[in-house]
């Protein structure tokens, strides 16, 4: 079981009367975080790689805050390239990997991710790359690894795929799938923005090439991660200023260098985990599959009356994977309600301070194959372990009256 009260206290912006249920966009900070951003910016607001020792130990403090990071997805700290977000790193990456890749290459895409990990790829086709698309079956909403198939051929240089859907919620079997692309000798791309916050990641078990989540998920700050494996970072000309040498891991990823507060607090994350763990188990040691897992139980916990209510109900459609089992899906719930623009009901739910958000979610293509542009896309429901089941309960009731 989760404390419930101790998991809130962690977190300031929880100290509302608003049920915050639009997390899928930007998780509320940890406590943890916020005071290693205070403390950097109070006390060592310095650029780094000088001899002085306020500059050492700014510098010693974003380092830590990248091995945190590597540790959050298992990864080596030479392995981690932060940046704004998500979004930007994919683009820079696509960038550079073109370099390599010649005319009549191929790319592979979904029509289930968000645009970060489509549009960079897709924009290569200006460049003589061929993209072709790997879509759902609108049945289940979900990829199927035989659907791929068809796709591969010896000019194939990278999938790019999700592990997570950003709007239905379903996890993808990135592993499966890594092994598969490897097979036919390309490499992989994966958005895990969706996943990380909710499931241990592990990079290296899942065997993938790139990773990409985004921190401001994940209880951090405004920043993004992208894991690349050591080989390929290497091997991969630098974007940076032509005297960065390319041996330079990562920072011949990061031209400008990384925001040093916000890389510095990254601690906080672990701090969080190991206070969550240490509070339930009494145990110091940080714990992040214990944690991950204690937080899986809460939100499999959150999210099975919603999708009753909502499975149920003569009105309400649930798109993609109805089951609550968070092997299957995270809490991140999208659904339609009959005869009623999506735009529509989140209004209704604001004047009862549940804040739930419609619209694409930037999964414009999804969208537009289900043909729901026009009607607003969707509503979704996007929780995170620190909501409550009187939270989930006040929605349910505020559905059932205003549907």
């Amino acid at each position: 079981m989760l404390d419930l009260d101790f998991v809130r206290a962690q977190f300031p912006a929880l100290d509302t009367p608003w049920a915050l249920m639009d997390n899928a966009g930007g998780s509320a900070p940890c406590r943890q975080v916020i005071d290693r951003v205070r403390a950097h910016l109070e006390r060592v607001p310095f650029q780094l790689g000088a001899s002085y020792p306020l500059s050492m130990e700014a510098s010693e403090a974003v380092q830590a805050g990248r091995i945190a990071a590597a540790t959050l997805v298992g990864a080596a700290p030479d392995e981690i390239v932060l940046g704004a977000s998500a979004t930007v790193l994919i683009q820079q990456l696509a960038g550079v990997l073109r370099r390599s890749w010649k005319e009549g290459d191929e790319v592979i895409v979904t029509n289930l991710d968000h645009e970060a990990n489509v549009g960079p790829w897709r924009k290569l086709e200006e460049t003589g790359i061929t993209v072709r698309e790997w879509c759902i079956r609108e049945g289940d909403l979900s990829l199927h690894l035989e659907d791929l198939e068809p796709l591969l051929n010896e000019r194939t240089r990278l999938v790019a795929y999700t592990h997570c859907s950003n709007v239905v919620g379903s996890i993808v079997d990135a592993a499966a799938i890594a092994a598969r692309v490897h097979s036919a000798g390309a490499l992989t791309c994966v958005d895990g923005v969706a996943l990380a916050p909710h499931r241990r990641v592990d990079v290296k078990s899942l065997g993938v090439d790139f990773y990409l989540a985004s921190l401001y998920k994940i209880y951090g700050p405004h920043l993004g991660l992208m894991y690349g494996r050591r080989d390929l970072l290497l091997e991969s000309r630098s974007p940076n200023h032509f005297f960065v040498s390319e041996d330079s891991l990562p920072w011949k990823y990061e031209p400008g260098n990384v925001c040093y507060e916000l890389a510095a607090s990254l601690v906080g994350i672990i701090d969080y985990a190991k206070d969550v763990q240490s509070h339930h188990c009494g145990s110091s040691t940080p714990d992040l599959d214990g944690f991950f897992a204690r937080i899986g139980e809460h939100e499999e916990g959150l999210v099975t009356p919603l999708l009753s209510f909502l499975d149920q109900h003569p009105l309400t459609r649930v798109l993609g994977e109805k089951s609550p089992d968070r092997c299957r899906r995270v809490p991140t719930v999208s659904f339609l309600v009959e005869g009623r623009n999506s735009s529509e009901v989140p209004p209704l739910l604001d004047q009862k301070q549940l804040a739930v958000r419609f619209g694409h979610f930037y999964a414009y293509r999804l969208i537009r194959t289900l043909i729901l542009l026009d009607s607003g896309g969707v509503i979704r429901v996007s929780l995170a372990h620190y909501n409550s089941p009187e939270e989930v309960r006040r929605l349910i009731e505020a559905l059932d009256e205003i549907l």
